[in-house]
C-alpha cells in the first residue's frame, strides 16, 4: 500500500498540470464542457486573444460565442445561436458523435449542434490563435470550425467559398438576424443585398465586386472570398486574379492592431480595427467602409421595403462610412430607441377639413431628396411655383426640385429611401407640416368669428323678411303640402334629414362623380364600392344592395351612427345618399387597398407593418366596442373590411351596416347570421345572445392570418384519409407540438422576433375559444399584444368543424 502514495500524489498533480497545458495551447477534451452562468465560462485561444464560451446578453440569456477576450467591450466575432440565446444552466459539451452540442438546463433539448458532414469522431478541439475554433479527428484533419459558418464577421486567414454568406445583427446589442447580407453568389459575385423583404426574393444587391464570368470565357469568375493574414479582402478568381474589396493599403498592423470586416446593422460592410495594447479609452476604428455612401447607393423600389432609415427618415452619412437618421420637421421616430425605423407624421395629413393655409408650414431641406415617392411631375416651373403647387395640394406630403432642369416631383407619403448628401446639391426638398404654433383655440376662435358675422347677416335678412313671410304663409303652407305629397314617393331623402354634418349627395351627382360607375374598387356582401371624385377629393363610394331597415328613419339612424364615429383606425364616412331606392355612401378613398391584397397577393411585407397592423385593428374595434356614443358590433370583421391608408395604417370598413346596440345594451340576439364563412363565431350558430366577443373571434382568425400571410380557407395539408385544415387548426397543432417556426417559414424578421409571434398566435387563441366568456375584451386583447398583459397557455381553441 505504501507504493501507491508517491503514485497518488503524482496523479493528483499530472490532472491540474494538464489541464492548464490544454488551455493554454487551446485544445479542448472530448467530454469538457462549460455551464452558462459559471464564473470563467470559456475556452482560451494560446495567445488568450479570443475565447470560446458563454457571454451574458440579457438577465437569464447567453450567447454561445466567440470574442476578443483581452478587450474590456468583450466584441463578438461568432455566434452560435444568436436566434436562440441559451438560458441561464444551458451547457456545451464537446462530444465525440456530434462535435459541440448545446443542451437545455433540463439536458432533455439540443439547442445548437456542430454538425459535419462523415462519419469520423471528434478526437479533440481546439481554439486557435486565429479566433476559429476547430474540431480535429484522429488523423488531427479538420472536420468542422467556426471559420466555415460565420455570422457578421470575418477574420484575417478567413475564406469564404460560394454560397457562403454573413447576416447582419438587429442592432448593435441585439443578435437576431437583421437585414442585410454579405456574400458570394453561384455565379462569382461577391454582393450586398437588403434581405428584410421575409420570402428572400426578390432581394434588393447595392454593392457587388463584379467578379462574374457568365460564359466562362476567361475562366475569371470569383470563387473565394479571402480576409488575407496582412488584412485587406478580395475575391479570388478561378484564373488566379485578384480583385479587390478593400485594399492592400486600407491594412493595418497586425501585430499592434486588431483587424476584422464586419456587416454592421445598418448594412455598411467596415474594415475596423482596435489597438491591441488597449487603454480604457480606446475603441474600434473604421478604417474602410463598403459602400462608399449606403444613404445613396441603396435605393429601395416602391413598395417592396425601405431604405437604411425607413419610411419618412433621412439618411446622412457619417465621417466613417456609416449611416445616421434623423427625421424632417413635423415629423417623430416610430421607434424612439431605434433610429433606423422609419419615422411618422406628428399630425394627420392635410385633406381632412378644417385647416387653413395659416395651419400649414413647409421646411426646405437642401441637398435632401426621397426618390421612388413620386405622383406627379411638374416640367420647367420655378421654385416658388414647385413649392405652391405642394401645399396646394391637400396630398402632397413634400415637393423636391431640380435647381438643374427647373423640374418639380410632388412626393406622397411615405416618404421613402430619404437621403442627404452632398452629390445632391442641384436638389431642393420641401415638406409640409402642421404649425403647431396654430393651436386649435386660435382655428377654432377664427370659426367663432366667421359664424357670429354670418348670424348677424342672417338675423338682419330674417327680420327685413318677416313682414313678408306673415302675409305668404298660408300659401307657402298649402303650396309646401301639395309639392309633398306629390313628390313623396319621388324624392323621399326631403322627408327627414340626418342629424349630423354629413354631406347629402344626390344620385346625379355621384353618377357624374363615379363616371357612371365606372371603376370597382371591391364588392362585398353590402354592395359594391367604386371610385369617385369630389369636390372633397377622391372618395370610395358603396352601392349598397339591400336596404338596412324597413323605412328611411331606420337608414337615417345607421347613417347618424356612422357619421359620429371619428377614430385614426376607422374609415370615415363623409357623406350619402337617400334618394328613391337609390342609397349609397361616401367614405374616404384608401390608396393602398385592403389588408388582403397586402397579405396575399404581392410580397409578404414585413413583421413590423403586420404587428402594427394588428394593434390597430385592435384599437380600432375598442372605440367601437367601448367608446362610441353607440355601442357598434361590426359582425364582419376580415381582412377585406380592413383598409391600408398612404401610411399603411389599418383602417376599418364597413362598421354599423350590421344591427347597432342601444346605449344601455350589452347584448342582442339575432334574427339572421351575419359575417363571412371562416371568420363567424359559434355563438351565431347557438341559442345564445351574439354580444362583441363575435368580433373577438373574428379578430383571433384574422390575427393568425396576419401573422402566417396565409388565408384562414387555404388547405394546407391532407391527415388521414382525405380530412383537411384550415389555418386555425395547423395553427394550432405548431403551436401544440412547439413548431411556431412553421407558421412563419422562410420568415426571417418574424423568426428573429419568435417570442412575439408566440404571443401574437397565444393571444389568437384565447379570441378563438368557443364559450364567448372565456375570450378576452378587445382591450385586454390590445395590452396582451403589446406585452403589457402576460399571456397564460390557451386551451384548446373552438374547431371550425364544430361550428355547424
Amino acid at each position: 500500500m505504501p507504493f501507491l502514495l508517491p503514485s497518488l500524489l503524482f496523479s493528483l498533480l499530472f490532472v491540474p498540470l494538464f489541464v492548464v497545458l490544454a488551455q493554454t495551447n487551446g485544445l479542448v477534451r472530448v467530454g469538457d464542457s462549460l455551464t452558462a452562468g459559471d464564473r470563467d465560462a470559456w475556452w482560451l485561444s494560446p495567445t488568450k486573444d479570443f475565447a470560446f464560451g458563454f457571454l451574458q446578453v440579457d438577465n437569464d440569456d447567453f450567447l454561445l460565442s466567440i470574442w476578443y477576450f483581452k478587450l474590456p467591450e468583450r466584441t463578438v466575432v461568432w455566434n452560435a445561436n444568436g436566434t436562440n440565446p441559451a438560458p441561464r444552466g444551458s451547457k456545451v459539451e464537446l462530444t465525440a458523435d456530434s462535435g459541440l452540442v448545446l443542451t437545455n438546463p433540463q439536458g432533455d433539448q439540443e439547442l445548437w449542434i456542430s454538425e459535419f458532414e462523415g462519419t469520423a469522431a471528434v478526437r479533440h478541439g481546439v481554439m486557435w490563435a486565429t479566433g476559429n475554433f476547430v474540431l480535429l479527428d484522429a488523423n488531427s484533419t479538420i472536420i468542422w470550425e467556426s471559420f466555415k459558418h460565420p455570422t457578421d464577421t470575418l477574420l484575417p486567414s478567413q475564406i469564404m467559398e460560394i454560397g457562403g454568406m454573413l447576416s447582419s445583427r438587429q442592432s448593435s446589442s441585439n443578435f437576431l438576424l437583421g437585414r442585410f447580407q454579405f456574400g458570394l453568389l453561384d455565379d462569382g459575385n461577391a454582393v450586398l443585398k437588403l434581405i428584410n423583404l421575409p420570402n428572400y426574393s426578390p432581394s434588393i444587391t447595392y454593392y457587388e465586386s463584379g467578379t462574374t464570368d457568365p460564359f466562362n470565357e476567361t475562366n475569371s469568375a470569383g470563387y473565394q472570398v479571402i480576409f488575407h493574414a496582412q488584412g485587406y479582402l478580395y475575391v479570388l478568381r478561378r484564373n488566379g486574379n485578384k480583385s479587390y474589396i478593400t485594399r492592400p493599403e486600407d491594412a493595418v498592423s497586425l501585430s499592434r492592431y486588431y483587424l476584422r470586416a464586419t456587416l454592421s446593422f445598418h448594412g455598411v460592410l467596415s474594415l475596423s480595427y482596435h489597438p491591441k495594447n488597449s487603454t480604457g479609452d480606446s475603441s474600434w476604428k473604421i478604417k474602410k467602409a463598403i459602400p462608399d455612401d449606403i444613404c445613396v447607393d441603396l435605393v429601395v423600389p416602391r413598395g417592396m421595403g425601405t431604405g437604411p432609415c425607413g419610411y419618412n427618415g433621412i439618411c446622412k452619412l457619417n465621417n466613417d462610412g456609416t449611416p445616421s437618421c434623423k427625421c424632417p420637421p413635423g415629423y417623430s421616430f416610430l421607434h424612439p430607441i431605434n433610429k433606423y425605423g422609419g419615422c411618422r407624421p406628428d399630425s394627420s395629413q392635410f385633406c381632412d377639413g378644417g385647416w387653413t393655409s395659416i395651419a400649414i408650414k413647409v421646411a426646405e431641406l437642401p441637398q435632401t431628396d426621397w426618390p421612388e415617392s413620386d405622383y406627379e411631375y411638374i416640367e420647367a416651373c420655378d421654385i416658388d411655383e414647385c413649392k405652391k403647387k405642394c401645399l396646394l395640394d391637400c396630398h402632397c406630403a413634400g415637393a423636391i426640385y431640380s435647381y438643374k432642369d427647373g423640374n418639380c416631383w410632388k412626393k406622397r407619403l411615405p416618404l421613402s429611401n430619404g437621403r442627404e448628401s452632398k452629390q445632391l446639391n442641384h436638389l431642393m426638398a420641401f415638406v409640409k407640416f402642421r404649425n403647431l404654433t396654430v393651436s386649435e383655440s386660435r382655428l377654432t376662435l377664427n370659426r367663432m368669428q366667421q359664424n357670429y358675422l354670418l348670424l348677424a347677416v342672417l338675423m338682419l335678412l330674417g327680420a327685413s323678411i318677416f313682414v313678408n313671410f306673415v302675409v305668404v304663409a298660408s300659401a307657402v303652407y298649402l303650396g309646401f303640402l301639395f309639392y309633398y305629397n306629390k313628390f313623396i314617393g319621388i324624392c323621399r331623402h326631403h322627408a327627414t334629414s340626418v342629424k349630423s354634418t354629413l354631406r347629402q349627395f344626390t344620385y346625379k351627382e355621384l353618377t357624374e362623380a363615379t363616371n357612371d360607375f365606372e371603376e370597382e374598387l371591391g364588392r362585398g356582401s353590402c354592395g359594391i364600392v367604386f371610385r369617385g371624385e369630389t369636390e372633397l377629393g377622391t372618395v370610395a363610394v358603396k352601392v349598397l344592395d339591400r336596404l338596412f331597415g324597413e323605412n328611411d328613419k331606420d337608414f337615417q339612424a345607421e347613417v347618424n351612427i356612422i357619421g359620429q364615429t371619428h377614430h385614426k383606425n376607422l374609415v370615415r364616412l363623409l357623406g350619402y345618399c337617400d334618394e328613391e331606392k337609390h342609397r349609397l355612401l361616401l367614405y374616404e378613398f384608401m390608396s393602398n387597398g385592403t389588408l388582403a391584397s397586402y397579405l396575399f397577393e404581392g410580397p409578404k411585407p414585413s413583421w413590423c407593418q403586420r404587428a402594427q397592423i394588428a394593434f390597430g385593428i385592435a384599437r380600432g374595434l375598442i372605440y367601437l366596442h367601448e367608446e362610441c356614443i353607440t355601442q357598434i358590433i361590426h359582425c364582419d370583421i376580415k381582412p377585406q373590411n380592413v383598409l391600408l391608408d398612404e401610411c399603411y395604417n389599418a383602417r376599418i370598413s364597413d362598421f354599423g351596416l350590421a344591427k347597432l346596440l342601444g346605449l344601455s345594451q350589452t347584448h342582442t340576439y339575432k334574427t339572421s347570421i351575419r359575417g363571412t364563412k371562416g371568420y363567424i363565431a359559434p355563438d351565431w350558430f347557438r341559442s345564445a345572445p351574439v354580444s362583441v366577443k363575435v368580433d373577438v373571434y373574428s379578430f383571433g382568425v384574422l390575427l393568425l392570418e396576419i401573422v402566417c400571410c396565409r388565408r384562414n380557407d387555404d388547405v394546407w395539408k391532407v391527415c388521414g384519409e382525405g380530412e383537411r385544415e384550415v389555418l386555425t387548426e395547423w395553427a394550432y397543432e405548431c403551436y401544440r407540438d412547439g413548431r411556431l417556426q412553421g407558421l412563419v417559414e422562410n420568415d426571417i424578421e418574424a423568426m428573429s422576433e419568435i417570442k412575439m409571434v408566440e404571443r401574437f398566435v397565444k393571444v389568437a387563441f384565447w379570441c378563438l375559444q368557443e364559450d364567448p366568456s372565456i375570450r378576452p375584451t378587445m382591450k385586454k386583447v390590445l395590452l396582451m399584444l403589446e406585452g403589457i398583459l402576460q399571456v397564460s397557455p390557451p386551451p384548446t381553441p373552438c374547431s371550425s368543424t364544430s361550428i355547424s
